[in-house]
């Protein structure tokens, strides 16, 4: 069973650790992706408010250890207009999962639960945004529902790749626990949604 609950600071190592995991295997593969250790590190305090903010969560098993995290956050102004009408979706950002934990569909189980969230506050769509040459995560989330809307190339970003997938979407009703009650629009999720997967 995998659960998705808040994230506190004392989350913070685990959360780098996930980070530097990431930074270390994209480089390997000869990425670009959060190739800029500052750039982590500035990640990194922005996890703090995010945390502060309720906007982060871990995901674990059942013997509670961290194997994957996602956020959510407001829509950035640097890729979505007033055209793409921003108060009708959910904003994801970082979502990671531990190379250990890699192809156990942890990934598509957050999405869904992010939508589920996403409708629940009344929001179409659920909407990111990826490394303008991460082709291969790029056709990952192409093959979990997302469209791809537009490549925007602001001179001071690297990403820019934007996709949104309906909020009705579940890729994995069987495995995702219904819920117990609504909750109130802006809250997001306080841990009452626990998707889980056998």
């Amino acid at each position: 069973m995998f659960t998705i609950k808040p994230a506190s600071t004392a989350d913070i190592p685990a959360l780098m650790s996930l980070r530097t995991e990431a930074e270390t295997w994209l480089r390997a593969k000869g990425s670009d992706q959060w190739s800029d250790r500052e750039a982590g590190a500035r990640a990194i305090a922005k996890w703090h408010s995010a945390i502060d903010e309720g906007r982060t969560w871990l995901i674990t098993d059942a013997e509670d250890r961290t194997l994957g995290t996602v956020s959510r956050g407001p829509v950035d102004r640097d890729f979505w207009t007033e055209a793409d009408a921003p108060e009708s979706a959910l904003y994801l950002y970082k979502l990671m999962v531990s190379r250990s934990s890699a192809g156990l569909g942890i990934g598509s189980l957050a999405l869904d639960w992010a939508g589920r969230i996403a409708a629940l506050e009344g929001r179409r769509w659920v909407r990111i945004d990826c490394w303008r040459t991460a082709r291969g995560l790029q056709d990952y989330y192409e093959a979990l529902g997302f469209s791809h809307v537009r490549t925007e190339a602001p001179g001071h970003r690297r990403s820019g790749w934007l996709g949104q997938r309906p909020a009705s979407l579940v890729l994995n009703q069987e495995s995702l626990q219904p819920l117990v009650s609504p909750l109130p629009v802006g809250v997001s999720s306080s841990g009452r949604k626990l998707p889980n997967h056998n």
